[in-house]
């Protein structure tokens, strides 16, 4: 794994380890890192849903039968493995 040194001013460094509750400065790093992949992966998401064809008005008719097959669906057995 590449090894990488930045200067950073002290107090930013331990404000943001200390306020997040992270153990060390890598740890906050590494979050900060998956956190932006997470959103780069979003923005792919929307980005091809913006450029998919329309196949249904989200109106109030269309949440209406969303709700209606949520409330009607059966939950999950989680006792089975």
């Amino acid at each position: 794994m590449p090894k990488m040194n930045e200067s950073l001013p002290e107090s930013l460094v331990d404000d943001q380890v200390n306020i997040g509750g992270y153990s060390s400065l890598s740890e906050y790093i590494r979050e900060l890192i998956r956190k932006e992949e997470d959103r780069q992966h979003l923005r792919r998401l929307l980005l091809e849903g913006a450029e998919s064809p329309v196949v249904a008005i989200a109106d109030e008719k269309f949440f209406a039968e969303m709700r209606e097959q949520v409330l009607n669906a059966k939950p999950k057995d989680r006792t089975r493995s």
